[in-house]
């Protein structure tokens, strides 16, 4: 079965068109290394929780919205050994300038994910 890797991230609303930019470089460099599927999602019906919610996980503060992404890999292995290659590329590790991003990184997370069902 297919792996997953997801990331959900907050990204103020001015900066839009710069993470789209920036997540358009690292699809592109997740692809090169081997991934089988990248998208890149921004909230469009996300609404806060009682309890839980996605603005809640990331601290979502006003002006700001969150993005959720993933990229899908043949199975676990393949993606243990796309993303050494993706951590090492040059050009994601130019993006990821805490001072450059477009996002508060401290804010972002991610985690991987073994597919159940896939229809």
């Amino acid at each position: 079965m297919p792996y997953v890797d997801g990331f959900l991230v907050p990204v103020p609303k001015k900066n839009a068109a710069k993470y789209k930019k920036l997540a358009n470089e690292a699809g592109k460099v997740w692809m090169e290394h081997g991934a089988i599927g990248y998208c890149e999602c921004v909230a469009d019906d996300v609404k806060y929780g009682k309890h839980t919610s996605f603005p809640q996980a990331v601290k979502l503060k006003k002006n700001e919205v969150v993005w959720l992404s993933w990229a899908v890999y043949k199975n676990r292995k393949d993606r243990d050994r796309i993303m050494g290659k993706v951590m090492k590329d040059k050009r994601l590790a130019s993006m990821m300038d805490p001072k450059k991003m477009p996002f508060d990184g401290k804010r972002m997370f991610w985690g991987g994910f073994k597919v159940l069902v896939d229809l």
